[in-house]
C-alpha cells in the first residue's frame, strides 16, 4: 500500500491542513463543523446495534452465568480504582503547579448566563436520575436514543435469556453474528470519511477559538496534558507491563483509532474500530462485548483528571481558598458525579457544574473561565479515555484467561 493511501496518514495530514485554514482563514474554518458532527453522527448510530449483537452474541456465547458476572464485577472494580487514582493525581497536579494561582477573577465579573445551560442540566443530574435511565422507556428508545447505558442494559438481558436457552438459541446467535458484520461493513465504509472530519474538525476548533485563546489559560492546559500524559506513560504503561504488554506497542497497534479521536474530539468515534481490534488481537469476544461498552460509560480516565483540576483550577482562579477535607469532599463528589454523567453530550461541563454546586463551596460562575479552552482540552480527554479502556479490555481479558498470546503477540514485551 502507498503512503498516502494509509487512513493513519491521512486523518494526520487532514489534522495539520485543518489547523492551517482555521489559522489563516478564521471564518472560513469554524464554517467547516457540519463535516465532524456528520461523522460523529454516522459512527454514533452504528455504535447502539453494534453493541447490542456484540454483547448478545458474546454472553450466550460464553454460556457460564457466573463467568459473566465474574468479569462484569472484576471490570467495575478496576473502573473504579483507575478512575479513582485519576482523580487524585489530578487533584495533586493541580496543587503543584496552582494553574489559577494569580488570575483573581471576581464572581461579579464573570459571565454567569454562558455556563447557564449547563448549570440547568446539572440540576437534573442526580445518582437516583442516573439509574433509572438506564431503564429505557420501551425497547426500541433505547436505540433511537442511543443511549450505550440503556442498549448495554438490554443486551445483557437478552445475552442471559439466550445463555440459558443453549442450544435453541443457536439460529438467533447465528443471526445475531451476520448482523453485527453487516453494521461493522458499513464502519469501514464510514470510516473512510474519517480524514475529512478530522480537517473540519480541526478547522473549525482553531477557526472559532483561536490561538490566542490557547495562550491566555496555557498554564490550565498544559497541567492537563502533562498530567494525562503521566497518567498514561506512568500508570498504564506499569499496568500493562505487569500484565506483560508494551504501551509503545499498543499505541501503535490502535494508532488509527487515536488519530481519530485527535480529529473528532470524541472517543466514541473509535468504538467499534477498537471493538474489532481487540478480538483480532486475541481478546475473547465475549469479554470485549462486556468491558469495552461499559468502559465507555464508567472508566473515563481522561475525563476525571480534567474534572479535578478543572474544579480546583476555578478554586485557585477566584481566590476561593480549600482546606485538604474540603479538597477530598471536592473529590468524593466527582466519584458520583462523573458516573452519573455517562453518555451525556456535554457531560464535562455538566459533571463540573453538578459537582460545584454539590459542594457550594467553589463558585459554578467559574465555569466561565474555562469555556474558551474546553475544546482545546477535550483531545486530551477523549485519547486518555480510549487509552484508558483498551488497557482495561487487555487487563480483565488477561484476568480471565481469555486473551489468546498468539494473535496478541504484536502487544506483547519481548
Amino acid at each position: 500500500m502507498k503512503w498516502w493511501k494509509n487512513l493513519y496518514v491521512q486523518v494526520l495530514l487532514a489534522i495539520v491542513a485543518g489547523a492551517v485554514l482555521g489559522y489563516l482563514n478564521p471564518a472560513l474554518g469554524a464554517s467547516l463543523k457540519p463535516l465532524g458532527d456528520a461523522f460523529i453522527k454516522a459512527v454514533k448510530m452504528l455504535i447502539a446495534p453494534i453493541i447490542f449483537c456484540t454483547v448478545v452474541s458474546g454472553i450466550s456465547g460464553m454460556g457460564d452465568l457466573k463467568k459473566i458476572g465474574r468479569v462484569g464485577w472484576k471490570a467495575l472494580l478496576y473502573f473504579e480504582v483507575m478512575t479513582t487514582i485519576a482523580l487524585v493525581i489530578g487533584m495533586i497536579v493541580t496543587n503543584v503547579f496552582q494553574p489559577g494561582a494569580g488570575i483573581h477573577a471576581s464572581i461579579a465579573k464573570l459571565d454567569a448566563a454562558s455556563v447557564s445551560q449547563y448549570t440547568k442540566k446539572a440540576e437534573a443530574l442526580s445518582t437516583v436520575d442516573f439509574l433509572l435511565n438506564i431503564i429505557p422507556n420501551s425497547f426500541a428508545s433505547a436505540f433511537v436514543e442511543g443511549e450505550i447505558l440503556q442498549v448495554l442494559f438490554l443486551a445483557v438481558l437478552s445475552g442471559l435469556v439466550l445463555a440459558k436457552l443453549g442450544e435453541k438459541a443457536l439460529p438467533l446467535t447465528d443471526m445475531l453474528h451476520q448482523v453485527s458484520k453487516l453494521f461493522f461493513g458499513i464502519v469501514s465504509i464510514v470510516t473512510k470519511a474519517a480524514p475529512i472530519a478530522a480537517f473540519g474538525s480541526m478547522a473549525f476548533t482553531i477557526g472559532k477559538y483561536g490561538v490566542g485563546t490557547l495562550l491566555s489559560l496555557g498554564q490550565l492546559m498544559a497541567c492537563v496534558y502533562l498530567t494525562c500524559a503521566l497518567f498514561v506513560f506512568g500508570l498504564l504503561s506499569l499496568i500493562l507491563k505487569v500484565h506483560g504488554f508494551s504501551l509503545w506497542k499498543v499505541l501503535r497497534y490502535i494508532k488509527e483509532e487515536l488519530l481519530i479521536v485527535l480529529g473528532t474530539s470524541s472517543s466514541e468515534t473509535a468504538l467499534p474500530g477498537l471493538m474489532q481490534k481487540m478480538e483480532a488481537a486475541g481478546c475473547a469476544k465475549s469479554v470485549v462485548g462486556i468491558v469495552i461498552p461499559a468502559g465507555y460509560s464508567f472508566n473515563l480516565d481522561g475525563t476525571c483528571i480534567y474534572l479535578t483540576m478543572a474544579a480546583l483550577f476555578i478554586a485557585q482562579a477566584t481566590d476561593t481558598a480549600l482546606t485538604l477535607s474540603q479538597q477530598i469532599s471536592v473529590l468524593a463528589v466527582l466519584l458520583l458525579t462523573s458516573k452519573g454523567a455517562a453518555g451525556v453530550t456535554g457531560a464535562g461541563f455538566i459533571t463540573l457544574a453538578a459537582t460545584l454546586t454539590a459542594t457550594k463551596v467553589i463558585p459554578v460562575e467559574g465555569l466561565a473561565l474555562i469555556i474558551g479552552v474546553d475544546r482545546f482540552m477535550s483531545e486530551a480527554r477523549a485519547i486518555t479515555n480510549l487509552i484508558g479502556n483498551t488497557v482495561a479490555m487487555l487487563v480483565v481479558a488477561k484476568w480471565e484467561g481469555e486473551f489468546d498470546p498468539v494473535k496478541g503477540e504484536a502487544l506483547l514485551s519481548k
